[in-house]
């Protein structure tokens, strides 16, 4: 079973992540930290006792210091743990300096449970690619394992009717929204159906992303707002 570590500042977001572990076979989420020094703390405890961590998933936005200063930090543990970046920096520095601080995959914000399955899934690969305990390896093994890592598959990225450009800007509009969003003003405001909209937010609030709130308006009757978790 692959150990994870979740690191994560916003307690809503980071049980999220937890339940989403939960849920893939073969891992199991043995604890959350909201701070890059309890993040330390959690990983070195857990090294110490003989049950060491297998896997962090890496907010990089921590209140405390960067996500990347704590991956880097963690490769004095031994065994090291490997890092998933979770952030929304979309930049091409912070992705090679997280590929720098030994991160072994990255991960964007907003994203559904069938991509962050995939990404775990794919790592969960890596691992069982190659061989157990500290024996030598083949080219054959090293290249078999960074298949693995380098492999996306888009149909889990991307399910089927769901088109990632579309679930981007909608996400983009609800997080912006102080207030939430109906289905009504998503639409207007990306140009989309409502019904086209209706179901990506609907999709959101599956995924755990958004919130889903009743508005009862003059009319009486009631028009759900969805609301962006953090």
């Amino acid at each position: 079973m692959i150990r994870v570590l979740i690191v994560e500042d916003e307690p809503l977001i980071a049980e999220a992540h937890r339940a989403y572990v939960a849920r893939i076979e073969g891992f199991t989420p043995v604890g959350i930290a909201h701070t890059g020094r309890d993040a330390m703390r959690a990983a070195a405890e857990a090294a110490a006792e003989g049950t060491p961590i297998d896997l962090v998933l890496m907010d990089i936005g921590l209140p405390d210091t960067s996500g990347l200063e704590v991956a880097a930090a963690l490769s004095g543990l031994a065994p090291r743990p490997d890092v998933i970046a979770i952030t929304s920096a979309r930049d091409l520095a912070m992705v090679r300096t997280a590929v720098s601080h030994g991160v072994v995959l990255y991960l964007l914000k907003p994203f559904t449970f069938a991509a962050f399955r995939e990404k775990l899934e794919r790592y969960r690969e890596f691992r069982t690619a190659l061989p157990a305990g500290e024996s030598a390896i083949t080219q054959n093994d090293v290249d078999r394992a960074l298949s693995a890592l380098r492999t996306t598959d888009q149909r889990a990225s991307a399910p089927k009717g769901v088109a990632p450009q579309t679930l981007e800007e909608i996400s983009r509009v609800v997080r912006d929204a102080a207030d939430g969003m109906t289905a009504a003003d998503t639409a207007t405001s990306i140009g989309v159906s409502r019904i086209t909209a209706w179901r990506y937010l609907e999709k959101l609030a599956d995924d755990g992303l958004v919130l889903r709130r009743s508005d009862y308006g003059r009319a009486g009757r009631p028009k759900t707002r969805y609301l962006w978790k953090s």
